[in-house]
């Protein structure tokens, strides 16, 4: 990896600079650069000669007339405070190397920009009939400057990251007008008038807002952003198929080189997921869980570095998210010999027809919850069945006696993140109502842990979960997921013909 030069400007054409504004002044030097500075001669070379490559006539991105709703839901929320959104900036992960950014879903979802530093803010606007409203403002950084060298002296200039938008061209993306984001937090600190934030993406924004602001307004704001992305709109549900079909290409790419995994590890799972992933989304939604043998009862293993052994199972929970960030989140639990054992099957079957029940309850007008204790119901039913725990099923249901072996809730909300809209009330989510536009994963699991010794030798070690993302319609539901399959006769057949 090439280090970037920062070195100081000379002397000339830094006091040439000083008389700029201050977002103009000349890149710091790299403590250990190997260059002592910039000659006045290559200084002034390197700010000409350059093509015009401002882009024009640019399309709208495909989201911009959702953002616009969505911005206005948000207007008609809070009149007369000013609304402040920020994507959050790049963070360290060692010395002078950064994390991939991923922007603040706040912000995506209002914006459709995916950038670092951008600042979404609305300005309380009062119209000639007397109605309270906002004006949009997407504040940004420019095209990198190229009178001080920034554009190729700092790390993040445009020759070291890659070109940016210009602010004329964001405009014409996003369909809001932007603005110069070195700018803003100046003026935030003059601002007068209530002001919401929504924290934990920019410190620099903050601090300028720090006397203007409060917790509990600003937990306001996030919880009706989480709120609003319950029920997803049109292009929503098209992004979350999108991830969805990817993700099962996805899984295919895994069992085809399942016989790769066994000579090396998980990880090559991991990154034959990763693969699919990154051609055809962003990146992957969350941490993989390729969980082969007793690490499927590891509810969140993501170290992925144990052994694949044929005769055990895979427990592989996935999922691409698209370049608009929304994620996938599915999970199949595979034989690696590509044929289930009789226990094996007999534990999976339980799961899926727990699932099938757990599907089944998902429809506009029911309980939230209910497809949960539907799923939890036919999973009590078997372990008492087998004699693993002492009946009534509603005894063990009451006293939730199953959950040693299921241990986790049936599902959650799905969208830009894979658990999506935590911050939203209770009443709105866990003890609310679906409807129609909502999506949400149905994953109901069986964990007979390794040391468990309150179920017989043959059982522990073996991990179950079956996960797909179900969508809310007027009727019902849709698995947008259902190209995969789940009975283990059908998993079976999928999986040879992928091998063959």
């Amino acid at each position: 990896m090439s280090e970037a030069l920062n070195p100081a400007l000379s002397s000339s054409a830094a006091d040439a600079a000083d008389d700029q504004a201050d977002e103009e002044k000349p890149v710091k030097q790299r403590k250990n650069g190997l260059y002592p500075g910039v000659s006045d001669e290559l200084a002034e070379n390197m700010k000409s000669g350059w093509a015009d490559t401002e882009l024009h006539g640019l399309l709208p991105i495909p989201q911009a007339e959702y953002t616009a709703a969505r911005r206005a839901a948000l207007s008609a929320r809070f009149p007369g405070e000013r609304l402040v959104v920020p994507a959050g900036n790049l963070k360290t992960r060692s010395n002078d190397t950064e994390y991939a950014f991923r922007a603040s879903v706040e912000y995506a979802y209002l914006t459709g920009n995916l950038t670092e530093d951008g600042v979404l803010v609305l300005e309380p606007t009062t119209a000639s009939d007397g109605k309270s409203g906002h004006k949009a403002t997407i504040y940004l950084l420019p095209r990198s400057d190229r009178e001080n060298g920034e554009f190729w002296l700092s790390g993040q200039g445009e020759l070291w990251v890659g070109r940016r938008h210009s602010l004329a061209e964001a405009e014409q993306l996003y369909g809001i007008p932007a603005s110069d984001v070195r700018e803003l937090p100046d003026r935030l600190r003059e601002a007068t008038g209530p002001v919401r934030v929504v924290r934990g993406h920019d410190a620099g924004i903050e601090a300028a807002l720090t006397d203007k602001v409060t917790a509990e307004r600003d937990d306001e704001l996030r919880v009706f952003l989480s709120e609003a992305r319950l029920v997803k709109d049109e292009f929503e549900a098209g992004e979350l198929q999108k991830a969805v079909d990817s993700t099962a290409r996805g899984f295919e790419d895994v069992v085809r080189v399942l016989d790769k995994a066994e000579a090396t590890s998980e990880r090559y799972i991991e990154g034959t997921f990763f693969l699919r992933a990154r051609v055809e989304g962003n990146d992957i939604g969350y941490g993989s869980i390729c969980a082969a043998g007793p690490h499927a009862c590891t509810l969140h293993w993501v170290r992925n570095d144990g052994p694949v052994r044929s005769g055990d199972l895979l427990l592989l929970d996935a999922g691409v998210e698209t370049h608009t960030l929304y994620t996938a989140d599915v999970t199949r639990t595979l034989p690696i010999s590509g044929t289930y054992t009789e226990l094996q099957k007999k534990i999976y079957d339980a799961v899926y027809d727990a699932q099938e029940a757990g599907i089944a309850a998902v429809r506009p007008g029911a309980k939230y919850r209910d497809f949960h204790d539907a799923a939890q119901r036919v999973l009590a039913e078997r372990l008492v069945e087998w004699g693993l725990v002492e009946g009534p099923v509603e005894r063990v249901l009451e006293l939730g006696l199953q959950r040693r072996w299921t241990l986790h809730g049936t599902g959650h909300m799905l969208g830009m993140d894979v658990h999506d809209c935590a911050a939203a009330r209770r009443e709105t989510y866990v003890d609310g109502t679906l409807e129609p536009g909502m999506c949400l994963t149905v994953e109901p699991g069986l964990y007979f842990q390794a040391d468990d010794l309150t179920v017989p030798e043959e059982y522990r070690g073996i991990g179950v979960r079956i996960e797909d993302d179900i969508l809310v319609t007027e009727d019902g539901n849709r698995n947008l997921s259902a190209g995969l399959p789940r009975r283990s006769d059908e998993v079976e057949a999928w999986m040879a013909s992928l091998k063959g």
